[in-house]
């Protein structure tokens, strides 16, 4: 099966970043977009387009109805979703299949066990994969909520089953917030996914958060290609991710990856994905979080270190074909660190959206750029702040630091605000150059 025309389902720089794949593979594309997006760059290099509704979310990026329209009028053989959105969504990926159309990520059945996480965690207990004992909240009294979190031993971590990206997760500290935040949070989990189910897991207080980059294929074969830290977080949302993570011992770091590993192997994985980890530094020790089903934000940090193109594997492997890699194919090379550019008010975090008067991205040996802006462009107030990614490889990570911030200096974007400061802070904070911090950073030391 090849397939000759991709419809796009997303939008901002991952349409971009799919867009350019496609087409370093003869393939037509085709992109969505919403009457707020009609400027965007995607809209602009795409071969075809096709608006599918208002600006909101729910009534374009996130309509199964007009994304199966789009591809059926400009005769798209199948749809790559990126990430976020419905990328994830097992029922468009089964509508997707009924409509005849490819899907460019992992079987259904995937994508139903992983997205659940209270059953992808009773999965990598199955597979010998560590993993925090979890509470079930629905299954308990309030009385026995509170005598099972004791037992745990505080601080403890609520989080939405269906949560994702940061969001649907909340640290307790004393017993008396339990209660009423397990209410607050069961309710804004089912107004945000769809689904209020929760559960409590004991709270690590000094970890790193390490993910593994997983490949495969329909036909059995799974390869990792290393790791990524991606501690350095607001609010549980990534800002920086780096590669390799110095903080793992050779040993440990082949022992994580072997555990994604036998995990994608567990629930016949067939695509590229990723398996997230807590890892405590005080303990040596790793425990599995959660399964991303999909194409991460932070993927271009694993391109760069090992020169492989994941969207061109992706749709690849969802045509049939093989892998054309076996582990022992997969080299590292030098270190890589990216930083989230997102269009924010740095006194209050809040978003900046507006109009773009002028944009210089950075370049330079080593350093790659994801974008989807340009001067004259508006930032819509209606998505995710993100608006690039600034890519930088270094023969090793002091090396990286400095020419990140040099990229970070060579940076202009006019107009609107952005955090590149802060990235600049974090760059230049002791506590990161000597890579000892925890999730906690930005409290500690910004």
């Amino acid at each position: 099966m090849n397939f000759e025309k991709i419809l796009i389902a997303n939008r901002g720089e991952i349409a971009v970043r799919v867009l350019r794949s496609c087409k370093e593979l003869g393939i037509r594309t085709v992109c969505v977009h919403s009457t707020a997006d009609e400027d965007s760059l995607h809209v602009k290099i795409a071969d075809e387009s096709v608006c599918i509704g208002p600006a909101k979310a729910s009534l374009s990026y996130l309509n199964i109805p007009s994304i199966l329209s789009a591809a059926e009028i400009t005769q798209s053989s199948a749809v790559h979703p990126g990430y976020g959105f419905l990328s994830e969504n097992a029922e468009f990926a089964s509508m997707c299949e009924k409509w005849n159309l490819g899907f460019i990520g992992p079987n259904i059945d995937c994508l139903k066990k992983m997205g659940d996480k209270i059953y992808s965690k009773k999965i990598a207990l199955e597979a010998g994969v560590p993993t925090l004992e979890p509470i079930y909240v629905k299954e308990l009294s309030d009385k026995e909520i509170k005598e099972s979190a004791k037992k745990l031993g505080y601080p403890v971590l609520i989080k939405a089953s269906a949560g994702g990206g940061g969001r649907g997760m909340k640290m307790i500290f004393d017993e008396k917030d339990l209660l009423p935040s397990i209410k607050t949070l069961s309710e804004e989990a089912k107004a945000a996914f769809g689904d209020g189910t929760l559960f409590i897991e004991k709270l690590i207080t000094n970890p790193r958060h390490i993910e593994v980059q997983i490949l495969a294929d329909k036909h059995g074969n799974v390869i990792h290609l290393g790791e990524r830290d991606c501690t350095i977080q607001r609010r549980f949302q990534k800002i920086i991710e780096e590669s390799p993570s110095v903080v793992l011992s050779n040993e440990k770091r082949e022992e994580i990856c072997q555990a994604a590993v036998n995990l994608a192997k567990k629930v016949n994985y067939d695509s590229a994905g990723t398996v997230e980890f807590l890892y405590d530094q005080d303990e040596d020790k790793f425990y599995f979080m959660e399964m991303n089903t999909r194409i991460q934000v932070e993927h271009p940090v694993t391109e760069q270190r090992t020169g492989i193109d994941l969207i061109k594997e992706q749709i690849l492997v969802a045509q049939g074909e093989k892998l054309r890699f076996k582990q022992k194919d997969i080299t590292y090379d030098g270190h890589v660190i990216e930083c989230r550019i997102n269009a924010e008010n740095p006194e209050t975090n809040a978003p900046s959206p507006g109009l773009i008067t002028h944009y210089h991205r950075p370049g330079g040996l080593g350093v790659r750029v994801d974008d989807f802006i340009y001067s004259g462009y508006t930032v819509q107030p209606f998505y995710d702040s993100m608006i690039s990614k600034i890519i930088v490889k270094g023969v090793d990570r002091e090396e990286c630091i400095k020419r990140t911030l040099r990229a970070l200096d060579e940076t202009v974007i006019s107009g609107i605000y952005s955090n590149i400061e802060l990235h600049k802070k974090i760059l230049n904070n002791e506590s990161f150059k000597t890579s000892k911090y925890s999730t906690n950073f930005l409290s500690q030391n910004i």
